[in-house]
């Protein structure tokens, strides 16, 4: 089993407010605990994207397991663990059910199902590989680093407030943006995008570039990746043409859109856009400015 932390972006406004990006791959099961903390934004890895064989070569690989096999008793946290004995038969149960699980799934692949209904048996034991972004870690932390936690969330969570100690944020100012997934090669190479066709040579400005560069960003953090899912690296134009998709589709697909953000300036008490925040404080979202984010219910 694999919990894995990394920080992609990291920086911090004029005003202290810290924004910090993380990519995490941890089992499947725990996501949807995961998914209860509203301050964060958030895209993941889907099963209806990812190919059948795909998902079994992982699961064979890196198969998602218990890091504490608990036993049974009254209430939700299992504080003492199985005996040696009882453990080693429980993870032969569980491999066991894997094992079956994959050979249906097979079965039903060769019946034609689609991969979306097929890899749904396959998650007990898959990874999810996760982008997450936020101002406010306190309660996650507060909660899921607690001893009445789940023990593969503690883990997890453990594991991203060490990564945010060791990470320097890096200080931006209004205008600069909070680009998860972009390196210095992309800033290049939208100059690049941008001369093209044009009469003069020009430099592109500050924010024409942003403005590309804000569009691959989101078409990574749709990915949760720098690579398609064959293992090849994106192009800028493949980038821009999936932000395109996602932000011109009806209804509109935003939540890839959250991860960047430009900080805002705060009047004594006041910030100057405060409608534009999100669930961040202190930034303003590329998200809220979008036409059309808002669908009303």
């Amino acid at each position: 089993m694999t919990i894995t932390v990394k920080v992609i972006a990291d920086s911090i406004s004029p005003s202290g407010q810290r924004l910090s990006t993380m990519q995490l791959r941890y089992p499947r099961f725990i996501h949807a605990e995961f998914m209860t903390h509203r301050m964060f934004s958030r895209n993941a890895s889907s099963s209806r994207a990812i190919p059948v064989e795909r998902i079994i070569r992982d699961i064979q690989e890196d198969p998602a397991v218990p890091v504490h096999w608990g036993a049974n008793q009254s209430g939700m946290q299992a504080r003492e663990e199985l005996d040696s004995e009882a453990k080693l038969l429980a993870s032969c149960h569980w491999f066991d059910a894997m094992d079956d699980t994959i050979k249906q799934v097979q079965e039903l692949v060769k019946l034609g199902l689609h991969k979306q209904v097929a890899n749904r048996l396959l998650e007990p034991w898959s990874h999810i590989n996760v982008v997450v972004t936020a101002t406010d870690w306190a309660n996650f932390f507060a909660l899921r680093c607690h001893p009445d936690a789940q023990p593969e969330i503690q883990q997890l969570a453990q594991t991203m407030q060490h990564a945010l100690l060791l990470s320097t944020p890096r200080l931006l100012v209004p205008g600069e943006w909070h680009l998860p997934y972009v390196e210095v090669d992309d800033y290049q190479e939208a100059v690049r995008y941008l001369q093209q066709g044009r009469v003069t040579r020009d430099m592109p400005s500050q924010e024409e570039v942003a403005h590309v560069l804000r569009k691959v960003s989101t078409a990574r953090c749709a990915r949760v990746s720098y690579l398609t899912h064959d293992g090849r690296k994106t192009t800028l134009v493949e980038d821009i043409e999936l932000h395109n998709k996602l932000v011109e589709a009806e209804p509109l697909h935003a939540s890839p859109a959250e991860h960047q953000a430009t900080p805002d300036e705060k009047f004594t008490n006041v910030w100057a856009n405060a409608q534009l925040h999100g669930n961040f404080v202190g930034w303003c979202q590329h998200r809220k400015m979008l036409p059309n984010e808002f669908v009303a219910g």
